[in-house]
């Protein structure tokens, strides 16, 4: 065999030997591919960030038909009576005052027999303000009985005017017993020319054609509605004051002429 023959098959088992050595290398390349895959799948998946977060889920459709749930504000509550009245101005002249059972005028009578009521707190300056005779313009509240609550009280002639204020805070209240102290006891009968009424329009009286004034607690005068009305003739008894500018009392029995009823039960039970 020559020297060429041989060098030719030794070269061959050398590239035999390399090619088996390159399978080898190749198949550990191979597994170590996959190990390091399988190390990273395993590895815990970072925490999400607010860029990443996933989309919330989609919110079904409601079913059928929803009411609406929206919240409805309270109804306003009702205006006080006197509230409820729109301001009115009217002119007249005075007739004569009108005060009430402690004997501070709190009004007067024009001469078409509309009763204007003024604070009687103010008593002392209505009647340095206006006369019998005079006449005034007024701008106030008229209740269902037609009597007028005055705001604001004019003088035609002189001008000047007189606007209703609260009383003065530091002003000391005398108790119902040291404003009672001044009553007398009084018996009046007469023809009904209208019905007085409390601050929120409930009836609370009388005034006769002479002007007297007769009070009684609303609840009492509920009572009598069948007297309390225009042209019928009552009769009351009670505690008052009559003086320069009138006559008024707090009744304690009430009634017609012949059938005057005690209002009030004087015996302890």
């Amino acid at each position: 065999m020559s020297s060429k023959s041989i060098f030719r098959i030794a070269r061959l088992h050398e590239l035999k030997r390399y090619a088996r050595a390159g399978s080898n290398l190749a198949r550990a390349a191979a597994i170590s591919l996959v190990v390091v895959a399988t190390a990273c799948a395993a590895q815990t998946a970072p925490a999400p960030t607010p860029g990443n977060l996933p989309a919330p889920p989609p919110v079904a459709a409601p079913m059928g038909n929803v009411p609406n749930m929206a919240l409805q504000a309270p109804p306003p509550a009702p205006a006080p009576f006197m509230e409820q009245q729109q301001s009115r101005v009217a002119t007249g002249t005075i007739r004569r005052f009108v005060i009430n059972p402690e004997g501070d005028v709190d009004g007067f009578v024009f001469a078409d027999d509309t009763l204007v009521l003024f604070p009687p707190h103010m008593s002392s300056q209505l009647v340095s303000l206006v006369h019998r005779g005079d006449t005034v313009r007024i701008v106030g509240l008229r209740d269902n009985s037609g009597n007028v609550s005055a705001q604001q009280i004019t003088n035609e002639r002189t001008g000047q005017q007189l606007v209703d204020q609260p009383p003065p805070v530091d002003v000391a209240h005398a108790s119902p017993v040291l404003r009672g102290a001044g009553l007398v006891q009084l018996s009046v009968k007469g023809i009904v020319m209208r019905v007085t009424t409390a601050p929120r329009g409930e009836p609370d009286g009388v005034m006769l054609q002479d002007g007297t004034i007769v009070k009684m607690p609303p609840p009492v005068a509920r009572q009598y509605m069948s007297l309390l009305r225009p042209a019928v003739v009552i009769a009351a008894r009670g505690y008052g004051t009559r003086n320069q500018y009138g006559e008024a009392l707090e009744a304690t029995a009430f009634g017609t002429p012949d059938n005057v009823t005690q209002l009030y039960n004087n015996n302890p039970n």
